[in-house]
């Protein structure tokens, strides 16, 4: 962090925490006058794993059984942020039984205790209105059977919380955190007494907010999937709840909502879950079918293209594709160098996938994570297709990335195809990637083919000074195909095909034209919720580029024997704790 980036931090802790201090004089809420209807999702296992003292936040596992969650060592700030968000009361609501209720009672009050007058890390804007919005779905939850001095003390933090947002919520950053900061607003001025007038600011102050960062199109800045989820959940909570107390949210927050449903819609795979790409995950089970069915919002994309993505579904095969230029400006902090890049999954098993983002496992496998070789794509010269900048200003955004990237989605003699291409290595070696994906009509085949081609003069004499420098062994390349780590995958056919097997029962066979050397990889599988990575492999074509023209043809198909319809029941999932 800079110097000016650590004032500029410091000063805005101590503007929050002045401002939750004066928040403190106004006078209380009185009361609950209407209570929303819980609608995130908590998940019983993890309500239970709380309740036995196994605290799982941002990648971090803490045991500390019969312990109070604020004697326990934070392992870092985003561990601390989950803490302080409250999201966990989801978990202890969906457990619902004495255990966990007493422990939600005693942990809120404790926390009102310490940090209610404006000490410790949760008194940010997208925090308390996290918080807020947890707080006031759950007050029935969370009051029942306790004192009347108790009640008043919740009721007490909640208008102080609500008068604090009030005064910050201009300073959380544009977007997601905004947006949780203006729906936790929203969520008091409509449910706690004398506190109108807030809901009527948050109200203008979303419809602004939409029309900034949700784009004719319903996508955002930052092209992540799952933060897309994010945005439409809470602007969909906001309208919900603003409905059932009799107001109706502006004309520009309804019209987000119903460009952002189609969107998410064109982002997600056969399984249910998003596409992983630019930092985002599958999303939390359930979730994406929850948002989408309470906004009542129907209708799909146009065009097979949503947020910079292309999409081809068939039968129960579906395939997702990066397709077009990584974020700019601010959101490039956290971009991926995933252009062209693909996922592909099968019924209700994911079998082509991106390792994902290793932002939760630290700085190390965050930038690796970033990286075109952790995406399922062409990579040339062992370098990705953008590169991280070191600019000291915004460090960590991608620097030098593809901003060519002509796409078309058509139908194919027997299915969809998609084509395109960046000049992400133009500059540094002469020569544009150039992808071709032919997704079956029966769901069942993929054929591609990877072109690597100097077509301008310049660029032609820029992959000659680039083959010169290899002492004409050619320019090296690898196609990467990530496998789930599900995927049972075995060399077969003599070394020239990969049998991939999945939980499911179907076979995969994954074959090339031999220009390129054929070899199954380590890989890893990165995900936000669980303790560390999960060995997984990868199918690798590695070859040399010693012409203006270079072409690589592959195929995966399902085998003959795998039948079109297989039943499939998922299995439950892990245990996060234990990460078997």
């Amino acid at each position: 962090m800079s110097h000016s980036e650590s004032l500029s931090a410091r000063w805005a802790r101590l503007r929050n925490r002045l401002a939750a201090r004066r928040a403190g004089r106004g006078r209380p809420a009185t009361a609950i006058i209407s209570q929303p209807e819980p609608r995130s999702i908590g998940y019983l296992a993890r309500g239970r794993q709380l309740c036995a003292g196994n605290f799982v936040f941002a990648g971090h596992l803490v045991e500390a059984p019969d312990t109070m969650i604020w004697d326990i060592a934070v392992p870092d700030a985003d561990f601390a942020a989950e803490m302080h968000g409250f999201g966990w009361l989801d978990d202890l609501a969906a457990a619902g039984d004495q255990v966990a209720r007493a422990r939600a009672q005693a942990w809120l009050m404790e926390w009102i205790a310490r940090f209610g007058r404006g000490r410790g890390p949760g008194w940010t804007p997208d925090l308390a209105g996290r918080r807020l919005i947890r707080w006031i779905s759950h007050a029935l939850f969370l009051m029942r059977g306790q004192s009347a001095e108790d009640s008043e003390a919740f009721l007490r933090a909640l208008a102080r919380q609500a008068r604090f947002l009030s005064w910050r919520w201009r300073a959380a950053a544009p977007g997601l955190k905004r947006l949780e900061a203006l729906t936790g607003l929203v969520y008091a001025g409509v449910s706690l007494e004398g506190m109108a007038p807030l809901a009527d600011e948050a109200c203008a102050a979303l419809a602004r907010e939409c029309e900034a960062c949700v784009d004719e199109e319903g996508g955002i800045p930052g092209r992540n999937p799952e933060a897309l989820l994010e945005v439409f959940t809470l602007l969909t909570w906001a309208a919900l709840v603003l409905s059932e107390n009799g107001r109706t949210a502006a004309d520009a927050h309804w019209r987000a909502v119903e460009r952002i449903a189609p969107c998410l819609r064109a982002l997600r795979h056969a399984d249910g879950g998003l596409a992983r790409f630019h930092g985002g995950g599958r999303g939390l089970d359930g979730r994406l079918d929850a948002a989408l069915a309470a906004s009542g919002v129907k209708g799909q994309a146009r065009g097979g293209r949503a947020m910079g993505y292309a999409r081809l579904a068939r039968a129960r095969s579906s395939v997702i594709i990066d397709a077009a230029p990584p974020p700019a400006g601010a959101a490039a902090e956290e971009a991926h160098a995933s252009t062209l890049a693909f996922e592909l999954t099968s019924g209700r098993r994911p079998l082509i996938v991106n390792c994902g983002s290793g932002a939760s496992f630290g700085s190390e496998w965050r930038r690796a994570g970033r990286a075109t070789p952790s995406h399922s794509t062409l990579v040339l010269a062992g370098g990705s297709s953008a590169r991280l900048g070191h600019d000291r200003r915004h460090p960590g955004r991608l620097e030098e990335a593809p901003r060519d990237v002509p796409v078309q989605v058509s139908r194919a003699a027997d299915g969809l195809r998609f084509e395109g291409g960046h000049d992400g290595y133009l500059r540094s070696h002469g020569l544009m990637h150039v992808r071709r994906l032919d997704l079956a009509g029966d769901g069942r085949a993929v054929v591609g083919e990877d072109m690597l081609l100097a077509l301008e003069e310049d660029h032609k004499a820029r992959f000659d000074r680039a083959l010169d420098a290899t002492r004409l062994h050619g320019v090296p390349y690898d196609i990467r195909f990530h496998l789930h780590p599900d995927v049972e995958a075995s060399l077969d056919m003599g070394g020239a095909a990969v049998s991939l097997v999945l939980r499911s029962g179907e076979i995969w066979v994954f074959r090339s034209d031999g220009v390129a050397a054929l070899a199954l990889n380590p890989s890893v599988y990165l995900e936000k919720t669980r303790l560390k990575p999960r060995a997984a492999r990868q199918i690798v074509l590695s070859g040399r580029a010693t012409d203006y023209a270079t072409r690589i043809r592959w195929s995966l198909a399902k085998a003959q024997e795998t039948p079109v319809g297989i039943r499939d029941v998922t299995e439950e999932a892990l245990d996060p704790a234990t990460d078997e």
